[in-house]
């Protein structure tokens, strides 16, 4: 991973670098309805990347196509400068590619450990029997390695706070995603003390030398992680800021399209 240093303004990631995760001019159609129309998109290891745009801008559909759950109808997606075809959200997990959904996706019943593992529990060799010491132990590690504020393992996540199970499905991201993380609307919902958790803890991706892409309609979100800001309006490029020259009202304009006040820094 590049270091993080003065020249970079702290960020972890250098510009001109080969991008972890590049969209180039992606189209997807629904019957007559045009969703995405040649749409480019790219973010890099050690770079949190905001993606906003008003309801209908694509968001979603665009998140939906690296996540594997939609595929797209024209263009190429590339991962490490690699063509690849992510068909299905088992494609994208074998391209290193996790998704934290807005609903979270956690089992109540379960605690953190086994919510962790969901869905790839590992087992005890020439055994039948999970190795549940084995499980807790690598869990109690990335949760210390992205400092997520959780009480205790044992517990069942219907116990914890809003912003706690926030923290178990981003250390679950962290934990199989190799390449990239999407956190779609990280911190709806959620108070100013959870909040901020969640900020820290999209760092600690970034910093990990992931790429991080985070979907949000916040603009104290987005100024407030983001390395980079990508808008998308009707299914198009509208506008790539950076957030430490930009100011809000300049997004908010390439959001709504307006022509009163504009213009990427």
């Amino acid at each position: 991973m590049p270091a993080v240093t003065p020249e970079t303004g702290g960020r972890a990631f250098e510009p001109g670098l080969r991008p972890t995760l590049e969209l180039s001019r992606v189209t997807k159609r629904y019957g007559q309805v045009a969703a995405l129309t040649d749409v480019d998109f790219s973010v890099s290891a050690g770079e949190v990347v905001a993606l906003v745009g008003d309801n209908g801008a694509g968001k979603s559909t665009l998140v939906k196509a690296i996540a594997g759950t939609h595929r797209i109808d024209g263009g190429e997606i590339r991962v490490d400068g690699h063509p690849v075809s992510i068909g299905s959200p088992k494609d994208a997990t074998a391209l290193g590619i996790e998704t934290v959904y807005q609903d979270l996706a956690l089992c109540d019943n379960l605690d953190v450990t086994a919510n962790l593992f969901l869905g790839r529990e590992r087992r005890r060799a020439k055994s039948a029997l999970l190795d549940s010491e084995g499980m807790e132990s690598q869990a109690k590690a990335i949760i210390a390695d992205l400092a997520a504020h959780l009480p205790t393992l044992d517990k069942p996540v219907s116990a914890l706070s809003g912003g706690q199970r926030q923290a178990i499905a981003v250390s679950r991201a962290a934990l199989w995603g190799s390449r990239v993380v999407l956190l779609d609307e990280p911190t709806a919902a959620l108070g100013v003390a959870q909040t901020a958790m969640v900020y820290d803890l999209v760092r600690k991706l970034r910093d990990r030398g992931l790429a991080v892409v985070v979907i949000s309609h916040n603009m104290a979100d987005v100024f407030a992680v983001a390395d980079r800001i990508v808008v998308l309006r009707l299914g198009r490029n509208a506008g790539e800021f950076d957030p430490l020259t930009a100011r809000p009202d300049q997004v908010v304009a390439a959001i709504t399209g307006s022509d009163a006040i504009g213009g990427a820094a």
